[in-house]
């Protein structure tokens, strides 16, 4: 089985062939914005940090930075910074250019004298990037060389016991052609640990797992707060989920039943092909921020009362299994699996639904939110002040 891909001169592949203007920080956001906004075929992020953060959070953000340059779907990127911050524009380039040798430029806002001298830079530098990504064609690709991010967010009972179960098939059939998947949320998968450590490939990973979990809470516990306070959400309490061990044993099975071969940190890069868990927060823009950077071409979303959520570097797409939901918001949903929840169809043909939907995505198919233009992005902030 093939998909048509973007290969990249490091060996990945694309299922869209952006090029990314990316901010060091805060202060270099807008410009890079103007930038993009002046030449078609470009996208943007936003990065509301970058700057003046303690040094494990500055850790983060250069991992999440780094990882979305390298992103399969990135064909290149023009990085600008102001000039004072913590990590400048050239040691972000030096260091995106150790893990990926695709095109990549750097400015610095005091160095060129300022914005309108930055933007005419920039802008002259993504126009011949655009230009050159423009004749680069789709080729047949394998599907080991697909990563699919696995989320899901304003979960409801109907996500736990249909859209999950119903993305869970896809995730295996994904695998048993060669391509990976990633489960995140390591809050969403408290009280539900025991169940999904079975499926580790190894006793090691079946321990990680564990640990995981443990160490979120003991970190949270450490500072006087408790995960509960905030999960469920009002609106997963409104679905009908009254405790976080009820959604989490909902939540696992988007994952589907593969062994799991690899757990990694926040917002890195697996390094086998299979079932993968990344260790992130439960907040589903900082999860799908994480897998982007860890490489994911595109997530597959499910909802139970419905999101908007969408990112410009990779195609997030939608799935329900509420009927009133879908209803409610097409506009922002794809699939609609709430035959599943009524008996109608099963699993195996709700998951095909899916896979249907994804591979059309894979080839071009825009999804809602990229209609939209939406792209959000939160970097997690690994030392908190409370």
């Amino acid at each position: 089985m093939t998909f048509m891909g973007y290969k990249r001169p490091d060996g990945l592949v694309g299922i869209r062939n952006h090029v990314l203007i990316l901010p060091t920080c805060a202060c270099a956001s807008e410009t890079c914005r103007v930038v993009s906004q002046q030449v078609a075929g470009s996208i943007h992020i936003i990065n509301n940090s970058g700057c003046a953060e303690v040094k494990a959070n500055e850790d983060m953000t250069q991992t999440i930075l780094r990882g979305f340059a390298a992103n399969p779907n990135i064909f290149g990127t023009v990085v600008i910074g102001l000039g004072c911050e913590n990590v400048g524009h050239r040691e972000l380039r030096e260091a995106i250019e150790k893990i990926t040798n695709k095109p990549i430029v750097s400015f610095g806002i005091q160095e060129e004298g300022g914005t309108p001298n930055t933007i005419r830079l920039a802008v002259r530098a993504a126009r011949e990037m655009v230009a050159a990504a423009s004749i680069q064609k789709r080729e047949p690709c394998g599907m080991s060389n697909l990563i699919l991010g696995l989320e899901c967010g304003g979960s409801d009972a109907t996500s736990g016991f249909a859209a999950n179960p119903a993305l869970g098939y896809v995730s295996d059939k994904l695998i048993a052609m060669g391509a990976s998947t990633v489960m995140a949320e390591t809050i969403e998968l408290i009280g539900a640990e025991h169940v999904l450590a079975r499926r580790g490939a190894t006793r090691e990973i079946h321990d990680q797992i564990i640990t995981i979990c443990k160490d979120f809470e003991d970190y949270l516990h450490a500072m006087g707060q408790d995960c509960r306070h905030g999960q469920p959400t009002p609106g997963n309490k409104e679905g009908g989920l009254s405790t976080l061990e009820e959604k989490s044993l909902g939540c696992i099975n988007k994952g589907g039943t593969s062994p799991i071969v690899e757990v990694v940190a926040e917002g890195r890069r697996p390094t086998k092909k299979g079932a993968i868990i990344m260790d992130t927060p439960g907040y589903d823009i900082a999860c799908n921020t994480a897998m982007i950077a860890g490489g994911c071409q595109m997530i597959a979303f499910t909802t139970g009362r419905g999101t908007p959520t969408g990112h410009a570097i990779a195609p997030i797409f939608k799935i329900t299994g509420n009927r009133a939901t879908f209803e409610r918001m097409k506009d922002n949903i794809e699939v609609d699996v709430s035959a599943l929840t009524t008996g109608e169809i099963s699993i195996e043909r709700a998951g095909e639904i899916i896979y249907h939907e994804m591979m059309e995505i894979i080839e071009g198919k825009l999804t809602k939110a990229e209609t939209y233009g939406f792209s959000d992005t939160a970097i997690d902030r690994i030392c908190r002040f409370i």
